[in-house]
């Protein structure tokens, strides 16, 4: 479902935000994404949604390749992250409505779309509420609603759990596992470890743009002789500091 060989990203010559980085992510799992703030993570995303050119290397999604066929990765694919606004004065079911009509998708269609991420992110007394009104989890879960209102076969969360309370969290990760299926795929792009250690199969852990290691968690764990992910994680990071 991704397929990412040889990426990279440069700023100019001393400024190298992705360093030839490979990885593949299949459908039906949850893939890890995993390194420190300011790792490439965000820039490494931003170039499989089309938002920024590479500058070398390739990548597909969902079989569409991200330079030649952009338009057709973007309707493919929904993007959340933490810092996503909503139109405050707007309702969740208008706001829902609204990015449905970019998808062409039709009135039933639409509605039992809502009706549907209504009952599985348990956001049912929001529909009729002004954005404006919402506390910053109430928020998420209509940005996540609004990011698969036309069911993409890849879902990107980007630090989807910043700044929410234990609760909206759970509902976050709850929806994650959720989502994926023999048809989809989600990449959970964090550096929370203990996050990634409870959702993903399988992990690529990247610092300063590079791969450093890319395994399922156990795998991972095992290689650096670790009892959990994020103590593998720091062995693996300084092993190649």
């Amino acid at each position: 479902m991704i397929q990412v060989k040889n990426l990279s990203k440069r700023y100019s010559p001393k400024v190298i935000a992705v360093d030839d980085l490979s990885f593949n992510a299949q459908a039906g799992e949850i893939y890890g994404l995993l390194g420190p703030n300011g790792a490439g993570k965000t820039t490494t995303l931003r170039m499989l949604a089309t938002l920024l050119e590479p500058t070398g290397g390739s990548a597909t999604v969902a079989g569409f390749d991200t330079k030649r066929q952009p338009e057709d990765v973007r309707r493919t694919i929904g993007v959340v992250n933490g810092g996503m606004g909503l139109y405050d004065r707007l309702t969740g079911q208008e706001i829902l409505e609204y990015f449905a009509g970019f998808y062409n998708m039709g009135k039933s269609d639409t509605q039992k779309r809502i009706k549907e991420l209504s009952d599985a992110l348990e956001m049912n007394e929001l529909l009729n509420r002004r954005a404006g009104e919402y506390s910053t989890g109430m928020k998420q879960k209509i940005v996540i609603a609004r990011a698969v209102i036309h069911n993409p076969s890849v879902l990107i969360l980007d630090e989807a759990t910043n700044g929410l309370d234990v609760v909206a969290r759970r509902a976050v990760l709850e929806f994650a596992r959720g989502y994926k299926s023999s048809s989809r795929v989600v990449l959970y792009s964090t550096h929370i470890m203990t996050e990634a250690e409870e959702l993903c199969e399988r992990a690529a852990i990247i610092d300063h743009g590079k791969l450093i290691a890319e395994d399922s968690i156990e795998n991972l764990k095992s290689k650096a002789n670790a009892t959990n992910l994020e103590e593998a994680f720091f062995r693996l990071t300084r092993s190649v500091a």
